[in-house]
């Protein structure tokens, strides 16, 4: 081709010569690329973590019949120890409690047992705060108490009774119900043993005894221990109950067989 004469790529229209030049994508486009690429890895590095989980089964000591509280997900067995869990007492006990659904227990893991349940303890209790709202109402008096008590067995349980009273009582006669139940409730404690202060206390007998306490001094319309805490271990099995002493007398001696003369009966 004769350098004067003009390149065909020259004389073509403008358009034509446009569409032969390469053009590069949009960086829109580019970053949408590289985010597809990136979710693919992304999703594969959270599901790989989940199957590295396993489901652990917590199960509720002696005191409440070793029933099964719930699950827990961790990846090792020593990261579920020292959780804690929370139910309410018609859930752990089944229909005989039905009427008690404001009492929640809480519960914490201990350990690990050998095949692979996690133990818990039982920690203390709460009653629901609605519950404890509808008992003080306008124009009655509430008592708070708060003590520490120690069972026959060493154990050391927070509790924070609440009275409530039919109408508004004075200052002294509030201050004498205060130290009559610190009174019955360190005397209770002292007589039983922590399982069964405990089991006393959540089925409503507790309250039952610190009513008849204060009765002499005013009969109180409502009497309950919304929170306890327990600062030791109790423990897993209620003592076995000790049989009644006999008021009949000794028993008399067993007969002895006698053999007849000729009968074959040995002695």
């Amino acid at each position: 081709m004769h350098p004067s004469e003009p390149s065909p790529l020259e004389n073509a229209p403008l358009a034509s010569r446009l569409s032969r030049v390469p053009r590069s994508a949009p960086p829109r486009a580019m970053a949408e690329k590289e985010t597809s690429a990136k979710k693919p890895a992304l999703a594969r590095t959270v599901k790989d973590k989940w199957r590295s989980k396993r489901w652990f089964k917590v199960r509720a000591p002696g005191l409440f019949q070793h029933v099964e509280l719930g699950e827990t997900v961790a990846t090792e067995p020593e990261q579920v120890v020292g959780r804690t869990l929370e139910t309410t007492l018609p859930e752990l006990s089944g229909s005989a409690d039905a009427g008690k659904a404001h009492v929640k227990l809480r519960f914490r893991i201990e350990r690990i047992s050998g095949d692979g349940v996690a133990e818990a303890r039982f920690i203390g209790h709460d009653l629901t705060s609605d519950y404890v709202r509808r008992l003080a109402r306008r124009k009655r008096s509430k008592i708070d108490l708060a003590l520490t008590v120690t069972t026959k067995d060493g154990v050391e349980i927070v509790l924070k009774p609440v009275a409530v009273g039919e109408q508004r009582l004075q200052t002294r006669l509030r201050a004498e119900l205060r130290h009559k139940m610190i009174s019955i409730l360190t005397e209770e404690a002292q007589l039983r043993t922590s399982p069964e202060f405990v089991r006393e206390m959540l089925q409503g007998e507790l309250s039952k005894v610190l009513a008849h306490g204060v009765k002499t001094l005013y009969p109180l319309k409502k009497i309950e221990i919304r929170r306890s805490e327990v600062l030791g271990t109790v423990s897993d099995e209620l003592p076995a109950a000790e049989p009644a002493p006999s008021v009949e007398g000794p028993a008399p001696p067993e007969a002895t067989a006698v053999a007849e003369p000729g009968d074959g009966t040995t002695a």
